[in-house]
């Protein structure tokens, strides 16, 4: 029933690529700079889940589709650059539907394990974010998951819906497609309408 997963995954990696090569090229970096920064956007974080789940070697290294996918992505970005570096909020886009297949790819692969929902929703956020932490950090930017915008809260709110999916018996064809909708709405209404948590401090939201 999760076997569609796999193109999904695929999908994201290609998304999160895109979104890790538009921000070298931002940053105007070589070829090599926004080949490196689209690749651990794009697997940073399913590689962190994966060792933390003890799946090594981790699964772009047994399936080297990924590196193609992952270059394929950069060539894309390259070649349409000028074109969607326009859409000002195209780095955006792309990030968050990173972060909706992401959250289900990590979560599907920790219940495969037999580990609790708990787990596997804690997977799930790991899974999405820490490819554009580690895409922000090497460009020496705040990560954005210390900034005001709902992130890393939009992945914990989709889980959930996954959860709730599954326990009310809603076909997986169904209830992943929503829950990766929602992670992505919430995003872009969190951002759309200035969303944000509770904060301790002055001048600092986390989401």
């Amino acid at each position: 029933m999760w076997d569609y997963i796999y193109y999904l995954d695929l999908a994201g990696t290609f998304a999160f690529a895109v979104s890790g090569a538009l921000s070298g090229i931002e940053k105007r970096y070589d070829v090599f700079g926004v080949l490196f920064v689209g690749f651990i956007t794009a697997v940073g974080g399913g590689t962190t889940r994966d060792m933390m789940l003890g799946l090594t070697p981790v699964s772009w290294m047994k399936n080297p589709v990924y590196l193609y996918v992952i270059v394929g992505a950069v060539v894309f970005t390259f070649l349409t650059s000028r074109k969607i570096m326009k859409w000002r909020k195209t780095l955006f886009l792309f990030d968050s539907i990173g972060l909706g297949v992401f959250t289900v790819v990590g979560i599907k692969k920790t219940l495969e394990l037999g580990l609790s929902w708990e787990i596997a929703i804690m997977m799930g956020v790991i899974s999405a974010v820490l490819g554009g932490i580690l895409r922000d950090v090497f460009n020496n930017e705040e990560p954005l998951i210390l900034h005001k915008e709902i992130y890393a809260t939009a992945c914990f709110a989709g889980g959930l819906m996954l959860l709730a999916g599954t326990l009310a018996g809603i076909p997986v064809v169904v209830n992943v497609p929503v829950a990766m909708v929602l992670i992505i709405l919430i995003r872009i209404l969190a951002v759309k309408y200035q969303w944000s948590l509770p904060v301790f401090g002055k001048n600092r939201n986390r989401g």
